[in-house]
């Protein structure tokens, strides 16, 4: 199998008139290139991310947002579309060395930029992330961020802090956000998450006590859904970890004959 390649111009992946973001041939000579990086992870699928100057992308467009493009392509692309999109942003926002201020080159092996200065080599960043259903029975909390443009209620989430580990991460976010105590930690699954380049590692976690205070300036409305409800509750879409922690949840009740 040959090589396919990505493009990129500023913040945003490209495609062509049909909505084709993945091409299995050229579209430019890569000279224009400002990066090319390899993303390939597993030998059967060879991948290049070509990031172009602006005005450099031809008969190409900066595509349709991420959550859309994710939304439109078929599972199998998520980890391609999410490592494109993180690399594409960290290579965008680390022009300069952190230690010395000097500007960074492109590393000769590694999916990296160095610094000739000071010798520092930077890699893609990766911030980890917990996610959480909380579950009280036959009901499990969901909450609706402030971020959220229109109503969707989703699993809590929030970054691991320096020394944490991810249990204690989850137990902290939970009272922060909501205000409840919870035990009984099980880890579900994990998934890249390209927004901007978290890490998610998604765990179910089990009520213990307190009621539901939403967090000022975070968290809009939080409350309990009967599994019942959720078919008729706006949540996240099915290409995100949080959708599988609730159908996952939803499943034990529905192979249940509930």
């Amino acid at each position: 199998m040959g090589i396919e390649y990505i493009y990129a111009v500023g913040d945003r992946l490209c495609s062509d008139e049909q909505g084709q973001w993945l091409f299995s041939t050229p579209c430019f000579n890569h000279k224009q290139a400002l990066e090319i990086y390899d993303l390939t992870l597993v030998p059967e699928q060879q991948v290049r991310l070509v990031v172009l100057p602006e005005n450099e992308q031809g008969a190409l467009s900066p595509s349709r947002g991420l959550r859309q493009l994710l939304s439109e392509s078929e599972e199998q692309y998520f980890p391609l579309l999410s490592r494109a999109a993180q690399v594409m942003t960290w290579s965008r926002d680390h022009l300069y060395c952190p230690r010395c201020a000097n500007a960074l080159t492109h590393h000769q092996q590694d999916l990296a930029k160095q610094c000739e200065s000071c010798g520092l080599t930077q890699y893609p960043r990766l911030s980890p992330c917990i996610i959480t259903l909380v579950i009280r029975g036959e009901y499990c909390l969901l909450a609706q961020g402030i971020r959220f443009t229109e109503p969707r209620y989703s699993t809590l989430a929030g970054f691991i802090e320096a020394g944490e580990s991810a249990e204690d991460a989850l137990v902290r976010e939970v009272r922060e956000e909501v205000g409840v105590e919870v035990a009984n930690i099980r880890y579900r699954c994990s998934q890249s998450w390209p927004f901007p380049h978290s890490f998610m590692l998604g765990f179910f976690a089990d009520y213990v006590s307190g009621e539901i205070v939403p967090e000022p300036g975070e968290i809009v409305d939080a409350r309990w859904f009967h599994y019942s409800e959720l078919k008729n509750t706006p949540i996240p879409p099915g290409f995100t970890i949080s959708r599988q922690l609730i159908d996952a949840f939803l499943k034990q009740y529905e192979s249940n004959g509930g």
